[in-house]
């Protein structure tokens, strides 16, 4: 990809938070393709639907090569811009994390989702200033090679559980404005659906809120009333289509073939990839 193509999509991605971006996260080239056709403004990969797509559990089981090589198909089969779930970029130390992302912004993505879930001895969670230091290292990466990386910080307080219940919402943010004075555009709270712990996150930190879909999470207009700039899918729709194969394989297992005789006809989805 040419720089000045990948600076366009960059600028592209930026400007779609400042409304509300809903990411139907894709996994591979494939579902790429199907998420642009069905109306997608951006392309998100779920680090947990790619992660199955090769046969591996989430949770930083694929290499580092895998992903990089994933990531370049996906950007090539889209005119959109991407933005690629990295984990913890697939590395604890500052250093390495630097010249991972200048590995990942080679293959033309325009955004990151950087987790600070890791390796460390006190817990699941970095520590808040371990975790902006991450941070900033992406930001100076993305900064050496010229591009507007948009990085979206993903927190895992809610979703894991971490610390007393009652101080949840106050580390989030703390976390929140740490990770904006080392670069951060963005903030995702997976776990996190309350409307008003939303509003407050969003209005005590600047930043632009992700949230994610999970059984029983409000409507999108009432996310976006509370400040939620991004609302992505995660896994859902990898679960739905995974769902959908091991029924169908059950059911053909069986002598039946309703399954497929109500998919899409060969030469209409055949058609879908036609460049």
């Amino acid at each position: 990809m040419s720089t000045t193509l990948q600076h366009q999509r960059a600028e592209l991605f930026r400007g779609l938070h400042e409304d509300f971006l809903v990411l139907p996260n894709a996994w591979d080239a494939g579902s790429a393709r199907l998420a642009a056709e069905a109306g997608a403004t951006a392309i998100a990969t779920s680090s947990g639907a790619q992660s199955w797509s090769q046969g591996v559990a989430d949770g930083r089981s694929l290499a580092r090569a895998d992903v990089l090589a994933n990531l370049e198909r996906i950007v090539a089969a889209t005119d959109l811009p991407v933005s690629a779930d990295i984990e913890n970029a697939y590395v604890d130390d500052t250093d390495g994390l630097r010249a991972t992302i200048t590995q990942f912004l080679a293959t033309g993505i325009v955004g990151i989702n950087l987790e600070d879930s890791g390796a460390t001895d006190n817990g699941p969670l970095y520590g808040t200033e371990t975790a902006a230091g991450r941070i900033a290292a992406a930001r100076a990466a993305a900064d050496d090679a010229g591009v507007d990386l948009y990085i979206n910080a993903r927190t895992d307080v809610f979703l894991l559980g971490v610390g007393d219940e009652d101080g949840r919402l106050a580390d989030v943010i703390a976390r929140g404005n740490a990770y904006r004075e080392a670069g951060a555009c963005g903030l995702f709270v997976p776990g996190l659906l309350d409307l008003d712990a939303l509003a407050a996150v969003a209005r005590d930190t600047g930043l632009k809120i992700n949230a994610l879909w999970l059984p029983g999470a409000p409507a999108p207009q009432q996310l976006r009333e509370a400040g939620v700039s991004r609302y992505s899918a995660g896994t859902a729709i990898a679960q739905v289509a995974y769902t959908a194969a091991a029924d169908a394989a059950r059911a053909f297992l069986a002598g039946a073939d309703t399954a497929m005789a109500a998919s899409i006809d060969y030469f209409a989805l055949n058609a879908k990839f036609a460049k």
